[in-house]
């Protein structure tokens, strides 16, 4: 765990790791192995990221309850619904997902699981997340832009958080009012961001 974070918060990623089950968010064909520890097809190009990297992402992201948070990039919903588990009836959460069909599965995957403050919706082409007003308490993007996108930093609350894989560098961005503190924290590997 990084140094100054939150224990509470980490244990919090866990419990709701095993509470929503990746094979939930899986097609049939792959369901048999959720629990192995890598990316996981599941159409048009686009996978399922592996467990110890959606863990690490959020550990970064230190969701608290009540939060609002875009996911972007939300393929199967699985990442909506741990953040959506994480910030709890009074927080919500939208999974944005670029690929019409996978974003219509995603969303029928998050409705199953009974959380109504979460929802998946498809991206609309050429225009990266959503702003709205006051901006996003935190912001999860599940693949990589080759450079740090502003329009997504423009989009976060002041004390908003931004966890994104750069090339292939997870980085966490903090905006606080008109500053950001950017900190890199290790390799990976996603699918393009388009």
């Amino acid at each position: 765990m990084r140094e100054g974070a939150d224990p509470g918060r980490a244990a919090d990623v866990a419990d709701a790791m095993r509470e929503l089950a990746r094979a939930r968010f899986l097609p049939p064909e792959q369901r048999a192995h959720a629990h192995e520890d890598r990316a996981l097809p599941l159409w048009h190009s686009q996978t399922g990221s592996q467990p110890s990297t959606v863990a690490a992402m959020l550990r970064l992201l230190e969701v608290p309850v009540g939060a609002r948070v875009l996911d972007v990039g939300a393929g199967s919903g699985w990442t909506t619904a741990l953040l959506a588990r994480l910030v709890g009836p009074d927080g919500s959460v939208l999974g944005l997902e670029l690929d019409p069909e996978l974003a219509a599965w995603g969303a029928g995957n998050v409705d199953a699981c009974d959380l109504p403050w979460a929802h998946v919706a498809t991206a609309a082409p050429g225009t990266l997340g959503r702003p709205v007003p006051g901006g996003w308490d935190r912001i999860l993007v599940s693949a990589a832009p080759r450079a740090l996108p502003t329009v997504l930093v423009d989009q976060l609350a002041d004390g908003g958080r931004l966890v994104i894989p750069v090339a292939s560098t997870m980085h966490l961005v903090v905006r606080r009012g008109d500053l950001t503190e950017v900190s890199t924290h290790g390799s990976y590997s996603f699918v393009p961001l388009r």
